[in-house]
This record gives C-alpha cells, sequence and structure tokens, in this order.
C-alpha cells in the first residue's frame, strides 16, 4: 500500500511575534491525532543549514550573498529533511520557509523580486506549504518583545523600526496574493487567545 503524502505547515512573522510557543501547541495537536510530526526551522535544520544559519544571523555580507546562503541553507534542508519527511508521509511542521525570505530579503532589504522568484523557482519547484500561519503584529510591539527577551540581539533583530514595518508589508503581501494557503492570524493579543485561533484553524483544516 502506498504511504500518503505528509503536510507542510509553516510558521512565519517578524521577530518577536510569538511564534515558538504556537508552534510547540500545533505540534501537540498534531500528534494528539496520531500523526507522526517533524519539527524545524529556518534557516538551519540539518548541521549544515545551522552552520549556515550563524553566518547569516551575525556576519555582515551582501545582500544578494544573504539570499543565496538562505536558499542553500533550504535546499539542503529539503534534500534531507523536509521532502524524505513528506515522502514518509509525516507531517513537517517549521519556523519559517521561503514567504521570510520574501519578506526580509525582498521587503526588508530590497532584494529584486525576479531574483528572488528565480531562487524559488530553482530551489523548490511546484513546492510551497500546504498551511502557512502568519502572526502578525506591529512592529513596535514585536521590538518589545524582543528586547524584553534580554538576549543578544541578532544583526536581523538590530535593524531600524521601518525596516521591520516593509518586512510586515512584504509579508502581508504575500498573504494577498496566497489564494487561502497564509492565513493571517492577530498576533498582538494574549497567548492563550491566539492559541485558541490556532487550534481552530487547524480543526478546520485538517479535522
Amino acid at each position: 500500500m502506498a504511504v500518503a503524502q505528509g503536510r507542510f505547515i509553516t510558521f512565519e512573522g517578524i521577530d518577536g511575534a510569538g511564534k515558538s510557543s504556537q508552534i510547540a501547541a500545533a505540534v501537540d495537536w498534531l500528534q494528539g491525532r496520531g500523526l507522526a510530526v517533524e519539527q524545524s526551522r529556518e534557516p538551519g535544520g540539518t548541521p549544515l543549514g545551522e552552520r549556515l544559519r550563524e553566518l547569516v544571523l551575525h556576519e555582515a555580507m551582501d545582500l544578494e550573498t544573504e539570499a543565496m546562503l538562505m536558499f542553500a541553507a533550504r535546499r539542503e534542508h529539503l534534500a534531507a529533511r523536509i521532502l524524505p519527511a513528506l515522502a514518509a508521509g509525516r507531517w513537517v511542521v517549521c519556523d519559517r520557509f521561503s514567504d521570510a525570505t520574501y519578506a526580509y530579503q525582498v521587503g526588508g532589504r530590497g532584494l529584486d523580486k525576479a531574483k528572488f522568484e528565480a531562487l524559488e523557482a530553482w530551489v523548490h519547484p511546484g513546492l510551497q506549504p500546504d498551511l502557512t500561519l502568519l502572526f502578525d503584529l506591529p512592529p513596535e510591539v514585536a521590538a518589545a518583545r524582543v528586547a524584553g527577551t534580554g538576549e543578544a540581539p541578532d544583526r536581523f533583530e538590530r535593524e531600524r523600526r521601518d525596516f521591520f514595518e516593509r518586512v510586515r508589508a512584504a509579508y502581508l503581501e504575500r498573504a494577498a496574493a496566497s489564494s487561502g494557503r497564509i492565513r493571517v492570524i492577530d498576533a498582538n493579543r494574549p497567548p492563550a487567545a491566539i492559541r485558541e485561533e490556532l487550534l481552530a484553524l487547524l480543526q478546520e483544516r485538517y479535522a
């Protein structure tokens, strides 16, 4: 008997959007229904991807170098983990995917959109997440949350507010063009309210 293809769910949002606890809630919900779930993140997800993540987050570099490193890490992630998991019938829940590159590198930094589209078509032709959950909130709220963690910021987190306003706008642009793939969740609410909406969306889509 053929193995059913797994599903691919991604979580997106600017730094400070509060994705981490909601990803855990989603994984618990899926596993509670007997599904095999593989949880990962981008950039990262593989030993090579994690090394590239450190470079991208902490080393100054040319914009196009940055974009290509993001997609290099993504290609390794797809080959080593995402595609094998989906083929084996496992569900993949990932903190960020190509929507983040569009938002941060195209929207935030001004990468040529055609170059992004060429990389996307090369690295994962015909593949998009089955569902993307975009946690949306004002950049000033996100910045206050990041500052409250007490952790040293990476070079993205040190960007000015106008950078995150462009990132947020690009995320919302991508969502508007997604034909229902991207569901926008108001993240400027208590975590319990956000979790309730998240689980209702999963129930609606996958129950």
